[in-house]
């Protein structure tokens, strides 16, 4: 099934094509799905995925909302092991475009449906609530959807007078892939959009990837003179040297400013459950005192 967007009345009624009778004879589908960004928003939705991949790597990365220990290991999420996806005989299953050539083998264990939080031209904001509405039909959960979004407005208005201190300057958002290099999350990034809505600038502006990243030394933040910068754990081991001790990190400009926060785990790639975890953890950290170093200072500049 093509990626597309619907509006919501035809979100329901093609859901409910999609499932026949299943959606109105019981109180919920059997759903698997892959995507964590997908994971989320069902469990979100109070959809408990009949399985799910690399769930221990959900747990570390993600957080929440946590799914219940027990639920079966479906593969790796890129490559999904498809004798345990049939074992539990799912009703529905929700892949996203990367697992398109898996489509043909999986629509023939259950109906799949094709979504996707991200792409090349959509603001991910924007996206993220349709899946959710798409999602919340296909499994006969329409009012949670409702629910969510408005959730998730409730959310951002709540933080936003909260993290005004933020926004006294340009944020740079930023994971440690190794000593040397970051992640940047720029335009077209889960972050990048909640930032947007909560009236914080992006120090970032360049070019980003599909996802809405870029990597590059660290070398590349030192002619950021006004910027402050939240990087997010885990941190590498080789990279936590970095930040203790490391000559070009200390010579940042935002490192000798004082204007470096440590952030727990937010998931890049996931939906709107992952956008309100990020504006509570930026709300926290607008919150905190200043730390001294390197490990946890004050972003606020």
């Amino acid at each position: 099934m093509r990626d597309v967007l619907f509006s919501r009345r035809a979100v329901i009624a093609g859901a409910s094509a999609l499932l026949g009778s299943r959606v109105m004879a019981s109180p919920g589908p059997r759903v698997v799905a892959f995507d964590w960004g997908i994971v989320e928003t069902l469990l979100g939705l109070g959809v408990v995925t009949a399985g799910i991949a690399e769930g221990d790597g959900y747990r570390e990365w993600v957080r929440e909302p946590a799914p219940p220990p027990g639920i079966p290991d479906l593969g790796l999420r890129v490559e999904p092991n498809l004798e345990a996806v049939a074992r539990l005989k799912p009703d529905l299953i929700v892949i996203t475009p990367q697992l398109a050539s898996f489509e043909p083998m999986l629509a023939r264990i259950a109906p799949t449906l094709s979504l996707a939080i991200f792409d090349e031209d959509g603001d991910v904001w924007i996206r993220a609530r349709q899946v959710a509405l798409t999602l919340a039909a296909a499994t006969g959960r329409e009012d949670a959807g409702v629910r969510l979004l408005a959730d998730a407005d409730a959310v951002l208005a709540a933080v936003r007078p909260k993290v005004e201190p933020l926004a006294a300057r340009p944020l740079y958002l930023a994971s440690f892939v190794d000593a040397r290099h970051v992640r940047v999350y720029g335009r077209g990034s889960l972050f990048d959009a909640v930032l947007t809505r909560l009236g914080i600038a992006n120090a970032f502006t360049g070019s980003t990837s599909f996802w809405g990243f870029v990597t590059f030394g660290l070398e590349h933040l030192a002619t950021a003179q006004d910027a402050a910068l939240l990087v997010f754990e885990p941190v590498p081991p080789e990279a936590q040297a970095t930040l203790a001790h490391g000559p070009l990190w200390q010579r940042l400009p935002m490192v000798e400013a004082g204007r470096v926060g440590l952030l727990p785990p937010v998931w890049s790639f996931g939906g709107l459950v992952s956008a309100m975890r990020f504006a509570r953890v930026l709300a926290d950290h607008a919150a905190a005192p200043a730390v001294s170093g390197a490990g946890r200072r004050d972003a606020r500049g």
